[in-house]
């Protein structure tokens, strides 16, 4: 009985490996056989190209990129630093090791520390086969690692585009429903009210006191309702941002805070009125509203104090309250969404956010964006 059928590509030979492309820079040409033999020696498949000039060393590096560099350190046109100082700027990631017949040790130390891979003394040729395996080895993890860590800033990068898009898409989502909620909700309250009213004086003359306190008790609820709506929708898009700008957001915020709190919140700003860049004035408004959230939940202040300010090139936005203070754990705490999302908006708008704190003393929330950074639509 025949065993089963064999595929095609089982029966081609496997693919051969690779050439490996050695660029020597030796002027020595019974050292340069000395160096082949060794490397053949050691099972090396490569195909060597040897110069020992300047010029030719540029155009091998320039027409014929190596994998491998093995360089004399003493050369009779220049010497092993300049070479090796070539290969970093024209081949920054190809394994460059010396072939030299003296080196003393502070030179190698000295060679290894300017990007050299390894060097070897050729009294001790031994050794070239072994350390060019152990160079193509190391290169071959770096570019691995190099080759993960562009895939993993490319998925970043990718993370932070959806995020500003994401960002984008909620504020242009509370925009609409603010202003649906504002108009349709609270005109179809408005306009009940007006029948309620309406119908409160048909019923006058009657003298229903039951149906007339009704009515009334229904207006009460209907103008706090109003009241509800016109919050809930400031809450989702303050108009006054757009309206207004940022100043007066961050003004109109801190009363607010003042007000449902009962703590002391100052607003210093020396800072022109300007209407800026919707996406910085939101980022700017958002980042200092879940700082006074902070502020409420976790700090246990007396008093708030913010300064909105241009220092040198930079805008800074500065929130000082004088409660318990934040721990490095808890800034350095990935898992706290605020503070991420803080980041992240910070970030987006091309900025940097600081957050210090001291036991007892109180926490300090920093946000810096570079004048540059910002566009302004109009000014006042």
């Amino acid at each position: 009985m025949s065993g089963p059928p064999t595929s095609q590509a089982n029966l081609e030979p496997p693919a051969p490996p690779a050439e490996l492309r050695i660029l020597l820079l030796e002027d020595n040409a019974p050292h340069a056989e000395l160096v082949e033999h060794f490397l053949r020696e050691s099972g090396l498949l490569f195909n060597l190209a040897r110069v020992e000039t300047h010029a030719g060393y540029i155009e091998q590096l320039e027409q014929h990129p190596p994998d491998m560099i093995l360089s004399d350190y003493a050369l009779p046109s220049f010497d092993g630093y300049a070479a090796l100082a070539i290969a970093k700027e024209k081949v920054p990631n190809i394994p460059f090791i010396f072939v030299t017949g003296t080196m003393g040790e502070e030179v190698a130390i000295e060679t290894l520390k300017n990007g050299a891979t390894d060097y070897v003394l050729k009294t001790r040729l031994g050794r070239l086969g072994p350390a060019v395996h152990r160079a193509l080895r190391e290169s071959a993890d770096r570019r691995e690692r190099q080759r993960a860590e562009d895939k993993l800033r490319k998925s970043l990068d990718q993370l932070r585009a959806l995020s500003n898009y994401l960002q984008y898409v909620r504020e242009e989502e509370r925009t609409r429903i603010a202003r649906e909620v504002h108009d349709e909700l609270g005109q179809a309250l408005t306009g009940l009210k007006l029948d309620l009213s309406w119908l409160a004086t048909k019923l006058a003359a009657r003298n229903r006191e039951p149906v007339q306190e009704k009515i009334r008790t229904m207006t009460d609820h209907i103008d706090e309702t109003i009241q509800t709506v016109r919050r809930i929708a400031t809450e989702l898009r303050p108009g006054i941002l757009d309206s207004l700008g940022l100043i007066a957001a961050l003004e109109w915020q801190a009363n607010e805070f003042q007000s449902r709190t009962g703590i002391p919140c100052v607003v210093t700003t020396t800072v022109a009125d300007t209407l800026w860049d919707q996406q910085f004035s939101t980022g700017v408004f958002r980042i200092f509203q879940e700082t006074l959230t902070n502020v409420i939940r976790h700090t246990k202040a007396t008093r708030v104090d913010v300064a909105f300010a241009e220092e040198g090139d930079s805008l800074v936005l500065t929130v000082r309250d004088n409660g318990r203070g934040i721990s490095e754990e808890e800034i350095a705490n990935t898992r706290s969404i605020g503070l991420v999302g803080m980041r992240e908006r910070a970030r987006l708008i091309g900025g940097d956010l600081v957050l210090q704190g001291a036991p007892g003393r109180g926490t300090t929330v920093t946000l810096r964006v570079p004048l540059n950074r910002i566009a302004k639509q109009t000014a006042y």
